[in-house]
């Protein structure tokens, strides 16, 4: 009898490999899990599963056998074990050759400064000095292994030479010497708002591009996007598709992109990061698109026909639902009678995660014509869930 549907493998046990579980049903797709711990978010969905470290290439060699392709859920598996897999014949996807440009900034704005492609002035620096010789106000970021707020510094100087500049400097630095990766600085970016373009790319060359959102941070952490981003001007909108398009080509992207910017109050569009992956500022289509960023991660890695980006609704809106200071105030589970008796469209996806401080939990979307309800609609559940109705609003 001939094989329903190849095995794909996704390395990683987070949110983003358990949201490509539902798709992947649909699909028929079966999925082989890579789990960094026993009863992780994924782990809790995908049957076929092995607990091991993403580091070690024995055992990235384990999950892939069978597989004919292997995908992720981060950026983290080092590069050298990409190389040795695509030579054991697993189609990783994306490649390394792409891969890299999301794992390491440094590479990453070698690559789009040859490309021509706009981002905030930068450089690597190696001490204090350089930093200072750099300018301020400055962001230190390191070039590897950051995220979420993770891995990065607000550099300022007052007019008279007073601060923390020299000891905020001298952390990155310990940091850097520590785990063995550089520091990039980059220029604080005078911008109004971020935004976000995502498209999906297959290795036929097929693309689609979502609808540009704009996202909203607390403390390095996404908290709110809105799709499509309110009053964006449709030429700085497609400019920003091109230019996600571009980058997925020229990088030889497969699977999703999301391609974060700064639009800045002059009117034009920065480059901020990469990501290789489905992202935060993506989660909307699960509920807002015809089909959203997880099923087309998986048409794209599995070469299948990508399906459409177009918007069901006018608006849709995600907030995250983040663990409060306090882990036992929040709701969860028991949110969802209040949440759904009043707002039967809401749509909730929580993670199987137990609550910690800032930790992603789950996310909520409300879509409709009215971007007004929306906000408030989500804004309210995501609250209600956190423990914490008196900041719902902005």
């Amino acid at each position: 009898m001939p094989e329903l549907a190849p095995t794909l493998a996704v390395v990683g046990g987070g949110q983003l490999a358990r949201m490509m579980a539902q798709p992947a049903i649909a699909l028929g797709l079966p999925l082989r899990l890579l789990a960094e711990a026993p009863g992780v978010s994924a782990a809790q969905v995908i049957p076929d599963q092995l607990v091991g470290d993403h580091r070690d290439l024995d055992t990235l060699r384990a999950v892939t056998a069978g597989c004919s392709v292997v995908t992720f859920d981060h950026e983290h598996v080092p590069t050298e074990h990409l190389h040795a897999l695509e030579a054991d014949g697993v189609a990783v996807r994306p490649g390394p050759d792409a891969l890299v440009h999301a794992q390491d900034k440094g590479v990453m704005r070698e690559r789009l400064a040859a490309l021509g492609v706009p981002c905030p002035r930068n450089a690597i620096v190696t001490s204090a000095a350089e930093v200072e010789a750099f300018g301020f106000p400055c962001v230190l970021k390191t070039t590897r292994g950051g995220y979420d707020g993770k891995g990065v510094w607000f550099v300022d100087r007052a007019e008279d030479g007073a601060g923390d500049w020299a000891e905020v400097c001298a952390e990155a630095f310990a940091v850097a010497r520590e785990t063995g990766v550089r520091i990039l600085a980059e220029e604080r970016v005078d911008f109004r708002r971020e935004l976000s373009a995502l498209v999906a790319r297959s290795p036929s060359g097929q693309a689609a591009a979502y609808p540009v959102v704009a996202s909203t941070q607390r403390d390095g952490i996404c908290h709110e996007v809105i799709a499509p981003a309110p009053d964006l001007d449709p030429d700085l909108a497609a400019s920003a598709q091109q230019v996600a398009l571009r980058i997925a080509g020229e990088l030889g992207v497969t699977g999703v992109l999301a391609v974060e910017l700064f639009e800045t109050t002059d009117g034009r569009i920065l480059v901020n990061e990469l990501a290789m992956r489905p992202h935060n500022t993506g989660h909307w289509t699960q509920d807002g698109a015809v089909t959203s960023q997880f099923e087309n991660h998986l048409r794209a890695v599995m070469d299948l026909p990508l399906g459409s980006p177009a918007p069901r609704a006018r608006w849709t809106v995600m907030v995250n639902i983040l663990g409060g200071p306090d882990p036992e105030v929040g709701r969860l589970w028991d949110g969802y009678p209040h949440a759904m008796a009043r707002d039967p469209h809401l749509r909730v996806h929580l993670y199987g995660k137990e609550p910690r401080p800032g930790r992603k939990v789950g996310h909520v979307n409300a879509y409709g014509d009215d971007l007004e309800d929306c906000l408030e609609r989500a804004r309210h559940a995501a609250a209600w869930f956190r423990g914490d109705l008196g900041n719902e609003s902005e």
